[in-house]
């Protein structure tokens, strides 16, 4: 089954009472058992829910999974796979991430005795001499936000899997549209559906996509154990969203590559970060793992100074200043002070991460619009 097809299709199906071919929205608690321990498969509505069920089946036809778990947030999400984890383990992660996920890693389970190393994975190498005996997890965001670095999953995942580590791949910025982790060799996918995957900024929701069955029960444990669950109305949110992830990437993916020949031949601009372009230190892998590249980009102006970034920011007219990514709409951030304010000065700048640096989540409108809003701020 195609992609498109799959998006539609898999893991939904109508309604056994009505017929309806949306899934209903299962807007209930608890659930009527015929004797003690005699029901339909539903007790509780936190351990599992019908709408909630289509969902998770769908996430994981997408991704080529056996199973999907959803969570209220992409962060519960995370915060559910370290709990695998006991005091004394190790992770490696990538060291141009998410500033929610390192303040999770940093400030709430180091304290717990989780070790956390910070390397720049796009080299396999800087991985491989991270690792010890002590290292459980591998953690990689490919593309990694906001420098778009491009991850060699199949690579990292035989680095982490001869260290006996599960690899675990954030892939919100690639959605399955673009890459498909598992395929690759990865243990456990990681999305923030708040971003492509519901791709209206309505809705704030995780999911972790796995293969192996212990693995599953182990994390399907944790989420009914801790109860970072969705609601129904939210799982309905997203399960819609899928229906067009397929001609809405390709719409961003279109956008993203005009932004992006924009911007790099515009006379303020120093430097693009967009996984596209040849020379892309890792355009290559790029080219072997994704489908196409996507509508993220991060870019630099000449002179790399605070204040003129601000200045284009403030000018924007289509590119909304706004947190978050991934919606119909072309949203712009400021890293420095927005999504990776929680990582500290230094470190960022190690990672290669300007005060300057703004990114763009460019959206589905006419690329001719988008391109005149660039024009006039950046003037």
């Amino acid at each position: 089954m195609k992609f498109g097809t799959k998006a539609i299709h898999a893991g939904v199906h109508p309604d056994p009472t009505t017929g309806a071919i949306m899934t209903p929205i299962y807007q209930t608690s608890t659930y009527v058992q015929r004797s003690p321990g005699d029901h339909k498969g539903y007790e509780y509505s936190r351990t599992h829910n019908p709408t909630r069920t289509q969902l998770q089946d769908a996430l994981a036809a997408l991704e080529n999974g056996k199973h999907g778990l959803c969570f209220a947030s992409g962060m519960a999400a995370i915060d559910c796979i370290i709990k695998l984890l006991e005091p004394g383990d190790e992770v490696v992660a990538t060291n141009d991430l998410y500033g929610g996920s390192y303040r999770i890693f940093t400030k709430v389970f180091a304290k717990y005795g989780i070790k956390f190393t910070f390397v720049p994975m796009h080299d396999a190498e800087a991985v491989r001499a991270a690792m010890t005996e002590r290292t459980k997890l591998v953690w990689a965001e490919t593309p990694t936000n906001p420098l778009l670095h491009v991850v060699d999953i199949r690579a990292i995942a035989e680095v982490a899997h001869a260290g006996g580590a599960l690899l675990v791949v954030d892939n919100t910025f690639a959605t399955p549209y673009l890459q498909t982790p598992l395929d690759l060799g990865a243990d456990v996918v990681m999305h923030s559906l708040t971003k492509y995957m519901g791709g209206h900024s309505d809705v704030v929701m995780g999911a972790l996509i796995v293969q192996d069955d212990e693995l599953h029960q182990r994390l399907a444990f944790i989420q009914n154990a801790c109860g970072g669950t969705p609601g129904p109305q939210d799982c309905f949110l997203v399960l819609r969203g899928l229906k067009t992830l397929h001609i809405r990437m390709q719409r961003h993916s279109e956008n993203g590559r005009a932004v992006a020949e924009y911007l790099r031949q515009h006379p303020r601009v120093d430097k693009v970060y967009w996984p596209g372009f040849e020379s892309h230190p890792n355009h290559q892998v790029a080219r072997q793992q994704m489908r196409d590249f996507g509508g993220m980009m991060s870019f630099v102006l000449k002179g790399d100074k605070v204040e003129d970034a601000v200045a284009v920011l403030e000018k924007f007219q289509l590119f909304s200043l706004a947190e978050s990514l991934g919606g119909v709409e072309s949203l712009s951030g400021h890293p420095a002070t927005m999504t990776h304010a929680s990582i500290p000065a230094e470190e960022r700048r190690k990672a290669g991460l300007s005060d300057s640096l703004i990114r763009l989540s460019v959206g589905i409108e006419d690329a001719e619009d988008l391109i005149e809003d660039l024009a006039q701020a950046l003037g």
